[in-house]
């Protein structure tokens, strides 16, 4: 592993918005996001520990906030790659730009599937790099991020590009 976790990934904030992303799908799957590796006194327990296997994940992992137009809070070094983005380019991007124009109306209508069902995962779909390549995704596996008390943050993707 040796791209370090991005320092705009490490605030506790931040940390704790992205561990959302983990423990809310653990919660609506039933099964982890990511393999915990064995690091530190309380291996796989710590934000910096979910933070650093999210960021490292053999699969892309997105997600976009609660906004009107949402907009990316994160993305790993896989969906950067993907999408063609360093992270400074990323993290602010409205989500909506990830599909060409004419496909957002699809991608909304998967959005609300999402927020009435939790989490669905048979999507699949064409999105676009930020140079304006054409990519496929699916199967991809899309759910709400939620607190324990039931606060919703925004919503999450993972998927294999």
């Amino acid at each position: 592993m040796t791209d370090p976790v991005p320092a705009r990934y490490r605030t506790s904030e931040q940390a704790r918005r992205i561990g959302l992303i983990a423990s809310s799908f653990e919660r609506l799957v039933g099964r982890p996001l990511v393999e915990m590796r064995e690091t530190g006194p309380e291996p796989g327990h710590g934000p910096d520990d979910i933070v650093s296997a999210l960021w490292h994940a053999p699969r892309a992992i997105v997600a976009h906030g609660t906004q009107d137009d949402p907009l990316f809070f994160f993305g790993n070094r896989c969906a950067l790659g993907a999408f063609d983005y360093d992270v400074a380019g990323f993290v602010g991007t409205p989500s909506r730009f990830s599909a060409e124009a004419p496909l957002r109306e699809e991608r909304q209508a998967l959005l609300d599937r999402v927020s009435r069902d939790g989490y669905i995962d048979d999507y699949s779909g064409i999105r676009i790099t930020s140079a304006g390549r054409r990519f496929r995704i699916g199967p991809a596996i899309v759910w709400n991020i939620l607190d324990e008390q039931g606060v919703r943050y925004g919503q999450a993707a993972t998927f294999m590009p």
